[in-house]
């Protein structure tokens, strides 16, 4: 079973994608990094549509996005049928949203939390499972058919 990790970030985003890369190289997790590559100015759409592109190729089985705020490469990532992206600024949020949400792409943003909470955010992220039962039709319900 495909185990890799898709990672995206704008430049607000580098520095933290530079930590989550150390994370899960300790963890044993291999990563896929579709960009960006510095801390030069640079769109986050580009990088959130190649990870989504991504994970419906079955390159990466889940991913990891950061940009500032969180909030426009989430915005972007969702308008994926095929991606959950749920912005995580805390651990029991990423709990919540792989519990009950099956998210497959954690976002987090990257200029707001350090990288002791991101640690345990991916914690949380990557150790819980979704719970399945009723939240299965909700989550059947998100993507919007035939787009």
């Amino acid at each position: 079973m495909n185990t890799i990790i898709g990672l995206a970030s704008d430049h607000a985003g580098y520095e933290l994608k530079q930590y989550v890369k150390t994370y899960l190289e300790k963890h044993n997790i291999e990563y896929k990094d579709y960009g960006c590559y510095s801390e030069e100015s640079c769109d986050y759409p580009d990088f959130a549509h190649a990870l989504a592109n991504g994970i419906k190729a079955e390159e990466c089985v889940k991913g990891i996005a950061i940009c500032g705020s969180g909030e426009g490469i989430s915005m972007t990532l969702n308008k994926h049928s095929h991606i959950r992206a749920a912005l995580c600024w805390i651990p029991e949020i990423a709990h919540m949203t792989r519990l009950h949400n099956d998210a497959n792409v954690l976002v987090m943003p990257g200029r707001y939390i350090s990288q002791e909470v991101a640690a345990s955010i991916m914690d949380e992220f990557f150790n819980t499972e979704f719970e399945g039962g009723r939240h299965i039709r909700r989550v059947e319900k998100i993507a919007i058919p035939n787009t």
